[in-house]
């Protein structure tokens, strides 16, 4: 596969995360909690793949690993807000929430290794 190939692959996948951190929030409870960690994960989630897209239109090299380096930010950020939305819900929204959480985990090591590759 070639390179612009990958790049779409990641552009969508952090897409169609973004859309599923916002689908699932639609889904919880009506609580202060709930609405205060919703806002917080959607905004961190639709973050990566916005700075994905800027790294991969990056001015230069430095440029590229800043706009990485937000994106594994983001995805950290994301994985705390999902794992205080989990924590404090009940079971019913669980695995939907460990399934979004197991892939800030992925989207951060992709940004890792991409990070590893760019700075060799």
């Amino acid at each position: 596969m070639n390179n612009s190939q990958n790049n779409f692959d990641l552009e969508e996948r952090t897409f169609q995360f973004a859309k599923s951190v916002a689908l699932y929030t639609k889904k919880l409870p009506k609580t202060i909690s709930n609405t205060e960690y919703s806002k917080q994960v959607i905004r961190a989630s639709a973050s990566v793949g916005a700075n994905y897209r800027e790294a991969n239109e990056a001015l230069g090299k430095k440029d590229f690993n800043m706009r990485i380096k937000i994106s594994r930010k983001e995805s950290k950020e994301s994985a705390y807000f999902l794992r205080l939305i989990v924590e404090t819900n009940v079971e019913e929204f669980k695995q939907e929430g460990l399934h979004l959480f197991n892939e800030t985990g992925q989207l951060k090591k992709i940004f890792s290794s991409i990070l590893i590759k760019t700075n060799q």
